[in-house]
């Protein structure tokens, strides 16, 4: 069974780039699963959903994000550029089977990593 387990800084200045990353066991992420996803959480905006990188390597990302993977290290990565306090939000790693049109598509999640953007 996947573990999905999401680290970043905590706390981001405004206008720096942030970067957090999403460590993957219980499978490689080159072979056992189709596609993670990055999806925050504020109780302002509620989900949303920021890229997902599948497994042939394409990606897609919304706005200031871009992401990477590393089949080595079996991790994830995402970067968001320029960040203002409007980015504060619990940010997660999650799996699904297929291209996600919803949430409920999701499979797997980890648990979170609360990142503040605040001078």
């Amino acid at each position: 069974q996947v573990q999905l387990q999401e680290s970043g800084p905590g706390l981001v200045k405004p206008s720096q780039t942030l970067s957090l990353t999403c460590i993957v066991s219980g499978g490689s992420i080159l072979t056992d699963y189709y596609a993670f996803s990055w999806i925050r959480q504020s109780p302002r905006k509620g989900l949303e959903w920021l890229g997902t990188i599948f497994y042939d390597g394409t990606s897609a990302y919304t706005g200031r994000a871009s992401g990477s993977r590393d089949t080595i290290k079996n991790q994830v990565s995402l970067q968001l550029k320029s960040v203002t306090p409007e980015d504060t939000a619990v940010y997660y790693c999650a799996t699904s089977p297929k291209s996600c049109s919803n949430y409920g598509c999701y499979d797997s999640w980890g648990q979170g990593t609360q990142v503040t953007v605040s001078s």
